[in-house]
Order: structure tokens, then C-alpha cells, then sequence
């Protein structure tokens, strides 16, 4: 009779079922057969929502995880990006072609801000001094309790407070909301840096120095506006791949894998 795992190592390996209890092939088995979704996310859930067609006749643009609803791959990682475009500081992204998904088109508030803030249906602040909004709770419940920052900032420290279709920078310029990597190296620097370098953060696309890459940007990965109680929202694990047919557990990655017989160097023959 078929051996079921325990629920601890049912949640050890991401696959926590409540009762009854499955066993690890049953659930795979029926994974695989649950409907791939219309729609998945590709960064974190709620945030940047692509939906399933055909890059080219017979091949998806993108794969979503029956178990997560994230994308798995990217038939076209370039589908739906437009380039960078300037950077304030030299890096490799300049001797490349860079490109990013813009987030004014995928914003899930109502675009243009400026709609509402007008200066007339909502009047521009007179200053920039934290005060509770009657607003825009969805995003910020308690406007005094921004999470991020700890205390040290509020919301116009980065959206324009004249136009509130872009972001502000230190010196009142404006940035991009699809380009959030200059807002944020305002004050993260370090973090900033790494980006520029690949150290940090996620690109898709060519392998060669200089070939064309899809860089993600930190609001792709990181909530602003929560980042304090969740620096970055973990992605359920997917679950553990099939054994191979010749194979009905994983013992043999035990003894080292292929070519273990001739791992052990032998003596020289004198």
C-alpha cells in the first residue's frame, strides 16, 4: 500500500492539505490536472496581472502555476514593455537595450490621479505635514501610521503634491511611476546600487553582456506602502517535481547522483 506523508512534511515541502490526508503523487496528479487560470500574476499577487493568449499561434505568452496563480515562464518576456529609458548614473543597462513593464497602464486606482486632484475637486496641500486623509484608505488605513519609513515620511515626500500623476524627487523633480528606482534611491542607495549592478532584484531576457533584458523595478516586488510590517511578500512554493519513471523515491540523489559508481578516485597503480 501506498505510503501518504505526514502533515509536517505535507507543510515542509508547501503542500499542506487539511483532511484527508493525500499522498504526494495524488496530489501532484491532481495539480496537473486542475485548469491552468485565464489570469496570473507576475510579481506579487494583486499587483501586475497578465492574461494568457497566444504569442504566436500555438505558443502562450506566459505559463501560470495552477498552485499559485504566479507566472511559472515567459514565452515572450518582452510582451507589453517599453524601454527604460534615461538613467542618472552609468551602468551596464545604458550599453544595452533595458525595458520595463510601465505601471501607469497597469495602476489598479483610477488613472489620471489628477481626475480628483485637480487643485479644485480636492485643493493642493498647503504643506506637506502628515494629516488623516478621508481618502485612499484601500492603500494606507491609517494615513498617520504609514508603514514605511517609521514615521519619518508621508505621502507626499513621494507623490507630487501638483500632479499627482507622477512621483518627486528630493529637488521637487518629477519621476515616472514606471520607473519607481529613482523614488527609492532617494533614500536606499546601497539597495540601489546592487539593483543597477544585478546584484538585487529580477531580470529576464538575453544572457550576452549587452543583449536585451527586462529589468523589474522595486514596486513590482515590494508594497511602499506596507513595506515596513512586509519587506517583501513570499511566494508559495511550487511543488516538488515529478521522480523520474525509472525511479520511485529520490534515494539515489543520497549517493551523490550520476556517475556516483566512478565518483571515488582510485588508487594509483605502482
Amino acid at each position: 500500500m501506498r505510503k501518504t506523508l505526514s502533515a509536517a512534511a505535507l507543510l515542509a515541502l508547501g503542500i499542506f492539505m487539511a483532511a484527508p490526508a493525500q499522498s504526494a503523487d495524488t496530489y501532484i496528479e491532481n495539480l496537473k490536472n486542475k485548469p491552468e487560470p485565464a489570469d496570473c500574476f507576475e510579481s506579487r499577487e494583486g499587483y501586475s496581472s497578465v492574461t494568457r493568449t497566444e504569442a504566436t499561434p500555438g505558443s502562450p505568452n506566459v505559463k501560470c502555476s495552477n498552485k499559485t496563480g504566479g507566472v511559472l515562464w515567459w514565452g515572450d518576456p518582452y510582451d507589453g514593455t517599453e524601454p527604460m529609458g534615461e538613467m542618472p548614473v552609468e551602468a551596464d543597462y545604458t550599453h544595452e537595450e533595458a525595458v520595463v513593464k510601465p505601471r501607469t497602464g497597469q495602476l489598479k486606482y483610477f488613472m489620471p490621479c489628477t481626475a480628483c486632484h485637480n487643485g479644485s475637486t480636492v485643493p493642493y496641500p498647503t504643506s506637506k505635514n502628515p494629516r488623516p486623509l478621508a481618502m485612499h484608505q484601500d492603500i494606507v488605513a491609517d494615513s498617520m501610521d504609514l508603514q514605511h519609513g517609521r514615521g519619518a515620511i508621508w505621502c507626499l515626500d513621494c507623490h507630487n503634491p501638483r500632479n499627482r500623476d507622477t512621483l518627486i524627487d528630493h529637488r521637487g523633480g518629477e519621476i515616472s511611476f514606471n520607473q519607481p528606482q529613482k523614488l527609492c534611491g532617494k533614500c536606499h542607495g546601497e539597495v540601489y546600487s546592487d539593483w543597477r549592478d544585478g546584484i538585487h532584484g529580477k531580470r529576464i531576457g538575453s544572457w550576452a553582456k549587452g543583449g536585451k533584458k527586462r529589468w523589474w523595478v522595486c514596486t513590482e516586488c515590494h508594497n511602499p506602502h506596507t513595506v515596513q510590517e512586509k519587506r517583501f511578500q513570499p511566494m508559495a512554493p511550487e511543488p516538488r517535481p515529478q521522480y523520474p519513471r525509472t525511479r520511485a523515491n529520490a534515494d539515489h540523489e543520497k549517493h551523490g547522483g550520476h556517475g556516483d559508481e566512478h565518483s571515488e578516485a582510485k588508487p594509483a597503480a605502482h
